[in-house]
């Protein structure tokens, strides 16, 4: 544990962390690279353990991807279904890795999968979280044609949360990929009204707004170094906040 990650200096009571599929590949082509789900249960253990309420929207492009998918012939609506149980195995993997650094975790999904995960009930994950148990929201929103970005902007109003922190292989929110262009202006501070209107492509049109609609402010930052969720919670390092001008 990070003991730096003091309660009493944590601007923040819960928080949604939303893991892109992507991220879990660590520098694989496809697949769960498994030293990064470790370090992700690592960063959101420290979290929780100073006190902060943790829940999580995982992604599953890492697996499959229902627009590629489209895009190459198959039904739309089939290939985000496909998604959604994508998202279900990337959870079950952070429910083990955080399992193993004792901390109760709850697997909640939209799509009835009473096996191996909890049907998403919106008070009982309210009351697994007051609990101090972390949760992870699987299967997207249980609809097509709706991201896990959409999906994260959903539950972190639901769950009444302080913040969405997204997840990212980039320290923040950039004018273009800085990974294809050097040039790429980063930005420190945006409002939801900007992110739109610049067509910045940090999350989806439908979740932007949703997150506007309930005054969520989104922080989004690099997850890939040890610690990095940890930092960006006490407000330290880099990062892009998204809030109302």
């Amino acid at each position: 544990m990070n003991d730096t990650l003091e309660k009493e200096n944590l601007p923040y009571k819960r928080v949604l962390l939303k893991v892109s599929g992507e991220a879990l590949m660590g520098k694989g082509d496809f697949g769960v690279d498994p030293a990064m789900v470790e370090m992700v249960a690592t960063d959101v253990a420290d979290v929780a353990n100073s006190g902060v309420q943790v829940c999580l929207v995982v992604g599953g492009g890492n697996i499959f991807r229902g627009v590629a998918a489209a895009a190459k012939g198959m039904d739309r609506a089939q290939g985000d279904y496909a998604g959604m149980l994508a998202t279900v195995i990337n959870a079950l993997m952070l429910q083990n890795a955080l399992e193993r650094r004792d901390k109760e975790t709850r697997v909640m999904s939209a799509i009835h999968m009473a096996s191996i995960a909890e049907p998403y009930i919106r008070r009982r994950a309210v009351r697994h979280m007051e609990k101090g148990r972390i949760v992870i929201f699987a299967a997207g929103t249980g609809n097509p044609f709706f991201t896990t970005d959409t999906a994260a902007a959903l539950r972190a109003s639901e769950m009444d949360c302080d913040a969405l922190f997204k997840g990212t292989q980039v320290d923040g929110v950039y004018s273009a990929d800085p990974r294809k262009e050097p040039d790429a202006v980063r930005y420190d501070h945006l409002s939801y009204t900007e992110v739109l209107t610049r067509d910045l492509r940090v999350m989806d049109a439908t979740a932007i707004s949703l997150a506007r609609e309930n005054s969520l402010p989104i922080v989004v930052f690099n997850m890939h170094s040890p610690g990095a969720f940890g930092t960006v919670i006490r407000g330290e390092g880099r990062f892009t906040k998204i809030v109302e001008s």
